[in-house]
């Protein structure tokens, strides 16, 4: 049976035998967004993440029911591309519930395709946020990754989902 060893606002540690793993507080899970222009470039941010001690390359995305409970995943995946990107999108689709890191970590994603996309804003983030937007080439996202790799930045796991798009298996 497992029993919560240490909870904090967001993140809670459980330990159930000799597992130990990590899950979100009160639920909580994310929304992540790939977005797709309509001259085939994808919105990537790039952002200092505390854990890594360095700045990461990601899919834009963001907690569901963090700031207002209940909120849909849909409603949030909108807020959180304008917000970051400064993008919003005419068209939606939800691609499914993810596991990051199932053998660590409880936390669950819905992944949303978004497009039709129009430039409303700067992005960036909220206050506390220092996020760089890129928009990049689908055909270039490999090299693209390789260079800020080469600068140090690391990349998160969901740029996985990039790889059909990149190699021309998916439009």
């Amino acid at each position: 049976m497992a029993e919560k060893a240490w909870g904090g606002k967001f993140v809670e540690i459980w330990v159930d035998g000799t597992w130990e793993y990590v899950k979100r507080a009160r639920g909580i899970s994310a929304a992540v967004i790939l977005a797709i222009t309509d001259e085939d470039e994808v919105v990537l941010v790039e952002q200092h993440r505390v854990p890594l001690g360095r700045r990461c390359l990601e899919l834009p995305a963001g907690l569901i029911g963090d700031e207002t409970p209940g909120e849909a995943a849909i409603t949030t995946a909108a807020r959180e591309l304008e917000e970051e990107t400064g993008f919003a999108a005419a068209r939606w689709e939800e691609l499914g519930e993810f596991a990051a890191s199932p053998g660590m970590l409880g936390e669950t994603f819905r992944l949303f395709r978004a497009s039709g996309l129009r430039r409303v804003g700067r992005g960036g983030g909220v206050s506390h946020e220092d996020i760089a937007t890129h928009v990049v080439k689908l055909a270039d996202v490999p090299a693209f990754l390789a260079a800020k790799r080469a600068e140090g930045c690391a990349a998160d796991v969901k740029l996985l989902a990039l790889l059909p798009f990149a190699v021309g298996q998916v439009r």
